[in-house]
């Protein structure tokens, strides 16, 4: 066998046994091994299990590699240093790069791994409540198929893995094509949203509101129009979420800064104490060491030439809470930032005026009255008034007006189907800048090489999906190179 499959395999292996061995175990077993069979043998054990699934969420949402490459795909930032050639696109071809797309592979079937090995085993546990084995099972279910959504977006076909991998055996998996990934993350996200919580306690454990907005997102990605509507319309008639009310800028920290608020339906929050779980992402769109960040790499620079430059009403509240142009320095007064980076983004801070940035978004209540807002759109062939009145309630809360009355900003009726469709993605690209929307967007409607011409890039079919990782070619048997994605 090849070193390095023995390696990966044995890498594989070991992160299923240092996992498990943390745990708490019975006073019988011996302390210096851990055996699956030894393990799983109450509730305890079982959300111990959960919980390594669950963080394999990280502070950054399956870790700052997901968001970089998120990010630095859309049409309104730029790169620097490292990340500059993500943001070119058609050179995502150095090592470092090609790196970060390996590692959210890797990160991202850890994920999987983790929540196979719940699936696998908690079912067969006979000291657990039933309720209990129900809700961790959904829960573990919920987590696969958002780690396959990002897989099958970034990646196209993917190996489908719905076994806990344990020794070298079980490595060999080919690409399978994208709708069986499709099938599969539906699948479990209905299997999900029947055994998940109503209620959950706000510390980023999924709901049934978070599944539903999940298969409405997936249902939206592959053109599923009605089946997206629904899904959405279920989450908005539950009545158990509103839009945050915003008066000037800083109201969105209601949103943001809160560990939990009415806008929340799942978020992966911060302790008020632990502030640097969440500093890397912070400090990427950041530059100097006061107010917004404690220190800052700036690494993402916002395009001034896209829409968020003057294309963007200086009345949009949006606007003034997510980027900034002066900061106080150390002795009190505000400056202009450098005429190098000359605005900066500050939606995800440490702090400002006593206000910190605590929840990283996974899904809120605002994407729900957008997602209905398009999937009803393109279901009817055209705007019906609820899907006008959700699109403009995104709207006037941004303005500062009362989402639910009519206001001087509001879309007017008798827009096309592609006229209304339109509006959406651009409320959608004001309402989740930095929040790994953009990109997504762009490539499912099929407008990202429009969006980048009107930056003056161009966009070549080969970069609408990332490389299989090289490891994966090595030490997988039914992955060669003739699997690669085409361009790399």
């Amino acid at each position: 066998m090849h070193k390095k499959m023995k390696h990966i395999g044995i890498s594989i292996v070991a992160l299923t046994v240092l996992f498990t061995s943390c745990q708490n175990m019975l006073d019988e077993v011996p302390k210096d091994f851990v055996a699956r069979n030894n393990y799983y043998q109450n509730e305890a054990d079982a959300q111990g299990a959960l919980n390594g699934a669950y963080n394999t969420l990280g502070p950054d949402f399956f870790n700052i590699e997901n968001y970089i490459l998120s990010e630095l795909h859309g049409d309104y930032l730029v790169g620097r240093g490292s990340q500059a050639s993500i943001s070119i696109v058609n050179q995502l071809l150095d090592q470092q790069n090609i790196g970060r797309t390996a590692a959210l592979w890797s990160r991202l079937y850890i994920a999987i791994n983790r929540a196979n090995a719940v699936l696998n085993n908690v079912p067969e546990i006979a000291n657990i409540s039933d309720a209990a084995r129900s809700r961790i099972v959904a829960e573990a279910h919920f987590i696969r198929a958002l780690a396959y959504f990002e897989l099958v977006r970034g990646f196209g076909p993917v190996p489908i893995k719905t076994k806990e991998s344990t020794d070298l055996s079980e490595l060999e998996s080919p690409r399978r094509p994208e709708n069986e990934v499709y099938d599969l993350i539906i699948a479990d996200a209905f299997a999900a949203e029947q055994g998940l919580l109503e209620t959950v306690s706000g510390t980023g454990q999924a709901s049934k509101s978070a599944a539903k907005m999940l298969l409405a997102h997936v249902y939206l990605t592959i053109g599923d129009w009605d089946a997206a509507a629904a899904k959405a319309e279920e989450v908005i008639s539950s009545g158990k979420y509103q839009l945050v009310n915003v008066q000037q800028p800083d109201d969105f920290y209601k949103i943001f800064a809160a560990n939990t608020s009415s806008e929340d339906i799942m978020s992966v929050h911060h302790s008020e104490t632990r502030q640097s779980e969440i500093t890397n992402y912070l400090h990427m769109g950041n530059n100097l060491p006061y107010n917004y960040a404690s220190t800052g790499y700036f690494a993402w620079v916002p395009n001034m030439n896209s829409f968020i430059g003057e294309a963007w009403s200086e009345d949009d509240l949006r606007k003034p809470f997510n980027l900034y142009t002066h900061v106080q320095n150390a002795a009190g007064e505000w400056v202009p930032l450098p005429a190098t980076t000359p605005v900066l983004f500050k939606k995800f801070i440490t702090d400002n005026n006593g206000l910190r940035t605590y929840s990283v978004p996974i899904y809120r209540y605002a994407e729900a009255l957008l997602f209905y807002a398009e999937a009803a759109c393109r279901a009817a062939g055209g705007p019906s008034a609820l899907a006008l009145e959700r699109l403009n309630m995104i709207k006037r809360r941004a303005y500062g007006y009362d989402p639910e009355a009519p206001s001087p900003v509001d879309y007017a009726s008798g827009m096309s189907e592609e006229a209304f469709v339109e509006a959406v993605l651009q409320e959608r690209a004001y309402e989740f800048l930095i929040e790994r929307r953009r990109w997504w967007d762009l490539k499912r409607t099929g407008k990202a090489k429009d969006a980048f011409a009107a930056i003056g890039k161009t966009l070549i079919d080969e970069r609408l999906l990332w490389p299989i990782p090289e490891n994966e070619i090595n030490n997988n048997p039914a992955i060669g190179q003739e699997d690669q994605n085409p361009g790399y």
